[in-house]
């Protein structure tokens, strides 16, 4: 049993927090600058994002920390600084949970390299896991309470950042892939290949986050579930689809739209459910309401498409089980 595993018995669905990006760029962070750097620079405003997060419902925040590797960091002349900027991601979202009057778990967010592992791109399984030790290294010295490993699209990738994350630390971990048109991933990972594959390597949690849209984010967790009964899932969606409007891009899920996808995921099983892009504290407070029963469940006309992606999982499976394509790869 791990913390999670503990919180869910005692609370039922947890509520995780919404994005991160979008927050701080209302506090000043310029385009192309490295939000890792304000872990330090500013952690008053990072503190600031994730008590708003706190304060909204969340049951879980994610550190500052999406960009945290060696090869994220070289960007921007920062590798030789990995530790000591995600030990000060996970100090900052500490002090912001421990101020809480309920337990509020910290979770250190892992995300992608942006390099490509051999024969694609020239990153080793080794260097893969060594960016990823170094992280997470830095993470559990700064008091994180979970490992999360976030936006995936190789499932060795994950599997390599699962291994740095082991050799350097004991603390649960989660991992979610970013799910895409056709249920899969950017690598064309399915939703059922992933929980088996992560099942396998012992993970606490696994599960989608960012991604396409809801109704893609929704049909690859029931595509996990139904390959996996007992393992804890998450789904942390995008707030939508993303729109321009003029030279702003914008997020069609309001408040209302993710209070309901809230309590699909909720009744499909789901035990960890949050939003990614595109949200804010405002659409975390209104999830928390749902949940909690305090208001009625918003009615959107987003139910229908979600119908028709949820059936397709079972189309591909039925597919394969006559033998027929198992989907267009993307």
């Amino acid at each position: 049993m791990t913390i999670l595993h503990d919180l869910i018995e005692e609370r039922g669905a947890l509520l995780i927090d919404g994005a991160m990006g979008t927050e701080l760029f209302s506090r000043g962070l310029e385009s192309g600058g490295a939000p890792e750097l304000w872990n330090v620079e500013h952690p008053d405003r990072v503190a600031a994002v994730h008590t708003d997060y706190v304060n909204a419902g969340s049951d879980i925040i994610l550190t500052n920390s999406f960009g945290g590797t060696g090869f994220r960091l070289k960007l921007h002349q920062a590798d030789d600084r990995v530790i000591e900027l995600n030990e000060a991601a996970a100090q900052v979202g500490r002090e912001a949970a421990d101020a809480s009057d309920r337990k509020v778990i910290v979770a250190g967010s892992m995300g992608p390299t942006g390099e490509l592992l051999e024969p694609m791109g020239s990153m080793t399984p080794e260097t893969c896991a060594a960016a990823f030790a170094e992280q997470a290294k830095g993470l559990d010295a700064g008091g994180a309470d979970v490992l999360w490993i976030e936006t995936m699209s190789h499932l060795d990738e994950v599997a390599s950042a699962v291994e740095g994350a082991r050799s350097v630390s004991n603390l649960p971990i989660c991992a979610t892939l970013s799910y895409d048109t056709a249920g899969r991933t950017m690598m064309g990972v399915t939703g059922e290949e992933a929980v088996i594959r992560l099942a396998e390597l012992g993970v606490d949690a696994v599960g989608a986050n960012c991604g396409n849209n809801l109704a893609d984010t929704e049909a690859a967790l029931h595509e996990m579930r139904a390959a996996n009964a007992d393992i804890i899932l998450v789904s942390k969606a995008n707030a939508g689809m993303p729109e321009w409007v003029g030279a702003e891009l914008h997020y069609s899920g309001s408040p209302e739209v993710m209070a309901a996808h809230t309590i699909r995921q909720r009744d499909a099983g789901i035990q960890i459910i949050g939003a990614c892009c595109g949200s804010a504290p405002r659409h975390i407070a209104m999830m928390r309401q749902v949940l909690d029963g305090e208001i009625e469940v918003p009615e959107v006309e987003f139910e229908v498409a979600v119908k028709r992606a949820v059936a397709k999982p079972r189309e591909r499976r039925s597919a394969r089980r006559r033998g027929g394509p198992a989907g267009a790869s993307y």
